[in-house]
């Protein structure tokens, strides 16, 4: 009897150690699954990511000295679910400079000497992720008949290969003219350019938004 009371309990140990080890092992397994999942999951948004980034994408880009131009700008970006990115001249245009009837003001002068609107600077040129845009909206103010030349610097030191443009401006009298098309050659041809079209006196958004739901 004793020695069937021995060979039981040792039975009873060498279950109780296989119990344990099957415990590991599921454990185990269970870190292992958990792992596969984040694997996968972190693989699926990096799919939808590119996807996204893939898709066609629209940016408004403009230049705005009296806030005319942006508000334009603001209510075309909402309408064509666009980015939106300000041009800014360093060092940016004071009151003063923008005094057109005073001949030794900044544009009188960069109006009167094309090479200095050459020297023109701009904080940033090239908007973040440039190359993953397919359409691009440019807006300035009229400036003698032509686009507002701190325009120049950003065409000029952009490639617009690949990409559709779309022009459009603001001006208290002026027509759009041939801005667009100076602008089209700065840029070397580079790109689809279509001319858009001058809003003149006030403001109206509503038409601002009929335009833009006009652009295909």
């Amino acid at each position: 009897m004793r020695m069937k009371k021995i060979l039981m309990l040792m039975f009873g140990v060498l279950m109780a150690i296989a119990m344990t080890g099957c415990g590991a092992s599921d454990s185990a397994g269970s870190a292992s699954s958990s792992s596969k999942t984040v694997t996968v999951g972190e693989n699926s948004s990096s799919s939808s990511a590119a996807q996204a980034a893939s898709g066609k994408k629209a940016l408004v880009v403009y230049y705005s000295a009296t806030g005319r131009t942006e508000q334009v700008a603001k209510d075309l970006a909402k309408v064509k679910n666009a980015d939106i990115m300000k041009i800014e001249p360093d060092p940016d245009y004071t009151e003063a400079d923008l005094d057109y009837r005073n001949e030794d003001s900044r544009v009188s002068r960069e109006h009167n000497d094309e090479s200095l609107r050459d020297q023109i600077k701009l904080k940033k040129t090239t908007p973040d992720n440039w190359a993953e845009y397919d359409t691009v909206y440019i807006g300035y103010p009229i400036w003698w008949g032509i686009a507002a030349w701190p325009m120049n610097a950003f065409v000029k030191g952009n490639d617009f290969t690949g990409k559709h443009v779309v022009t459009f401006a603001t001006a208290y009298s002026s027509p759009l003219g041939s801005s667009g098309q100076l602008l089209k050659e700065m840029a070397g041809s580079k790109g689809d350019w279509q001319d858009g079209t001058c809003f003149t006196g006030a403001i109206d958004d509503a038409k601002v938004a009929d335009w833009a739901k006009s652009l295909k």
